[in-house]
């Protein structure tokens, strides 16, 4: 055994990992890359530019997700939830992604769970017309304990400077807040979720007839890429978008807003899903707080004018109305409520 291999990382285990992931990797490849998988940086060819050209880039992680989705075996969907997290940061503001990178990192290099997680990634980058340009696999003895994993992943996109948002300068009371509603809690809240959730059987259904409380758990999180050109292609004319994240729709709807404008938002328990009711109950949350965890049913608010709040329901018939603009009072950026 080599000394590096008896210090805990295994580079021949990580050579394995690279050499499973290159044909997922390559998956997600178009004219634009330049550079295949192992170069030392990502080449991505830029081609047919807008006018006033804006690269637009975020990143982030899964967060304590990763925890659960470790213990479950859910690796894939980890993958999905990362790209899916970073696109739709960049989509707000109406960028749409050129290319993607992630970077893994553990305390033990298992090929076939990075195998896992970068072939959800690449599945999540073809699904959002992305190309996985490059990443790194980290073992990190030590830093990380025995099976825990880090995935973090950085996208940058592609937006005219006319089609920027949010165009805060047009928003005025009376516009229309529409919701896209979330397949879960997506990435945020799970240190919450795994304390309410211990001791609970998993594979239990959420509520009779329905999905195992696992599955309802670890559905990833959505990308909006297809719900947002759908609308914009049906000529609706959108303000502003806010993804909804850690803070819930308290935090991070205001985002968005002129500071002389508020969010009046009306929920009822019709809309908000069985998973985040069950939550809210077993953590003995109460008043406002679920609505700054979760995202509680609403993965993305969009902003309209009230005339074109027919023609987006009829471009995306999920979508649904959840308030509207109104003058900021009192220095509440958002006012919910909740029956």
């Amino acid at each position: 055994m080599s000394l590096y291999k008896a210090a805990g990382v295994d580079i021949d285990a990580a050579t394995s990992a690279v050499d499973r992931i290159k044909p997922a990797v390559r998956s997600t490849y178009g004219p634009d890359v330049l550079a295949d998988v192992g170069s030392f940086g990502g080449l991505f060819a830029l081609r047919n530019l807008p006018g006033q050209p804006v690269l637009v880039a975020s990143t982030d992680s899964v967060g304590t997700k990763v925890e659960l989705g470790a213990r479950l075996g859910r690796w894939r969907s980890l993958g999905h939830d990362i790209v899916n997290h970073c696109v739709n940061d960049i989509l707000v503001q109406n960028a749409r992604p050129l290319f993607f990178l992630d970077y893994l990192a553990t305390s033990k290099v298992s090929p076939d769970a990075i195998e896992e997680i970068v072939i959800g990634v690449a599945e999540a980058c073809r699904f959002a017309g992305c190309a996985l340009l490059g990443g790194e696999i980290a073992e990190m003895p030590g830093v990380y304990h025995d099976g825990a994993y880090d995935i973090v992943g950085s996208v940058v996109g592609l937006v005219d400077r006319a089609a920027l948002l949010p165009q805060p300068t047009q928003m005025q009371a009376g516009d229309l807040l529409f919701a896209l509603p979330s397949t879960g809690p997506h990435t945020n809240g799970y240190s919450l979720i795994r304390k309410t959730l211990a001791g609970r059987d998993l594979a239990q259904p959420l509520f009779d007839g329905g999905p195992a409380l696992a599955d309802a758990i670890m559905a990833p999180h959505r990308c909006y890429v297809p719900e947002v050109d759908c609308i914009q292609a049906a000529g609706v004319r959108l303000k502003g978008m806010a993804h909804i994240t850690g803070g819930g729709l308290l935090d991070n709807t205001p985002r968005v807003l002129p500071e002389q404008l508020a969010a009046h938002i009306v929920l009822t328990n019709a809309k908000i899903p069985p998973l985040f009711q069950q939550l809210v109950k077993w953590s003995g949350m109460d008043g406002l707080e679920p609505f700054r965890v979760f995202n509680m049913g609403v993965g993305m608010v969009l902003i309209v004018n009230a005339a074109d709040g027919p023609a987006l329901q009829a471009a995306v018939p999920e979508a649904f109305d959840i308030g509207e603009l109104a003058p900021r009072r009192q220095g509440a950026a958002v006012q919910i409520q909740w029956r």
